[in-house]
């Protein structure tokens, strides 16, 4: 970014040399919680990011780092720090002002952050600046202190935000993610339904298609569907392809074999059992009218706009408005910070994309609702 200059100090881009000087803030800002003199390399370093510091007199008085989700619309603060030198100058408004335009500039809408509930003077900073409370988390910190949850959006357009109130549950593995969606659906649609592991290995056990592109299999629409309906919801599955699924991601012909077995095995089992497949592809239109009539949705992507792979992965569908997806991502982001696979808010014209796997095009989503 351009240096913008402030009276009294100026603020510009982290370079490597400001490592040094910004571990010494660390030290002096924070007694626990602190991040690394590697860590702060790596963020110096890295792309997915702005990481602005206040420089005055020859020396940096503070700095902002706000972390940007890849493939998504949403920016976070991860750390703000002002220094004793720098205290009663506005740089703490100052530097949070310049990372909102900064991360705004990217594509980001919201602006999300996470503060000590007995912080009150960041609290106040962040009220003054336009965050509402949205939420708390507890044992967040290393001296297990809870922290509130504010989010601002730093980029404002017409919405028509429709959201569901749903709990988040992460995968506990790297093969189970349409369990784990497939659980925070119907948590969210009967409360009385309590996620666990167990659970999610033996939703895996009923949906998967026992072979994927390497390791463990991955879960079929319709397995995931069957299992659910077995649970006591209402399922239909929306598929835009008649044949097998996945069988492309596998070479070994015996192991098509087996793929092909276990899809025609759930597609006999859904006219057995009454699970309604739509054979055909679904609107963004559709999923809006899912979710004001009560339902929640899951649906199958692709991860490669979020981490350069092309991973099927299911993600559950918990509230939309005139520009964004919001989904839970039972996958946590490179932090392990589960805040931020919460209502992870994703272009529609992103999503229209993110949701086509695979060179068969695939499109997919099973639709829950209660009995």
């Amino acid at each position: 970014m351009p240096e913008l200059a402030s009276p009294g100090f100026l603020l510009r881009s982290a370079t490597e040399k400001d490592v040094d000087a910004l571990s010494e803030l660390e030290q002096q800002c924070f007694s626990g919680d602190r991040l690394s003199r590697r860590r702060l390399r790596h963020w110096v370093r890295a792309d997915n990011r702005v990481f602005l510091v206040a420089e005055g007199e020859g020396c940096l008085l503070g700095y902002v780092l706000v972390l940007l989700r890849r493939g998504t619309r949403l920016a976070r603060l991860y750390s703000l720090a002002v220094g004793p030198a720098g205290r009663g100058q506005g740089i703490g408004k100052a530097l949070l002002s310049a990372a909102e335009d900064a991360s705004s500039r990217t594509g980001r809408l919201y602006m999300r952050l996470e503060v000590a509930e007995h912080n009150s003077a960041a609290i106040a900073l962040y009220q003054q600046l336009g965050y509402r409370t949205f939420g708390s988390y507890a044992n967040y910190y290393e001296d297990a202190g809870t922290a509130l949850r504010m989010q601002k959006r730093i980029r404002y357009r017409p919405e028509n935000l429709h959201t569901v109130a749903v709990p988040w549950y992460g995968q506990r593995t790297e093969f189970t993610c349409g369990p784990a969606a497939a659980m925070m659906a119907m948590a969210g649609l009967d409360k009385s339904y309590e996620p666990n592991a167990s659970e999610e290995l033996a939703l895996w056990r009923e949906a998967t298609t026992i072979f994927m592109t390497s390791g463990h299999g991955g879960c079929h629409p319709i397995g995931l569907a069957l299992a659910m309906q077995r649970r006591g919801f209402n399922c239909e599955v929306y598929l835009n392809q008649t044949g097998p699924l996945f069988i492309d991601g596998v070479r070994s012909p015996a192991k098509k074999e087996v793929i092909e077995q276990v899809d025609a095995d759930y597609r006999l089992s859904a006219v057995r059992q009454g699970l309604q497949v739509i054979e055909q592809d679904f609107t963004q239109e559709q999923c809006h009218q899912w979710l004001e009539e009560g339902a929640l949705v899951l649906l199958l992507i692709s991860t490669y706009r979020l981490d350069g792979k092309k991973v099927p992965h299911w993600v559950t569908l918990t509230g939309m408005d005139d520009e964004c997806f919001y989904v839970h991502d039972p996958d946590m982001d490179d932090e392990d910070n589960p805040l931020d696979s919460q209502y992870l808010p994703i272009a529609r014209q992103d999503f229209a994309a993110m949701s086509l796997f695979g060179r068969e095009r695939l499109r997919t989503a099973v639709v829950v609702k209660r009995y």
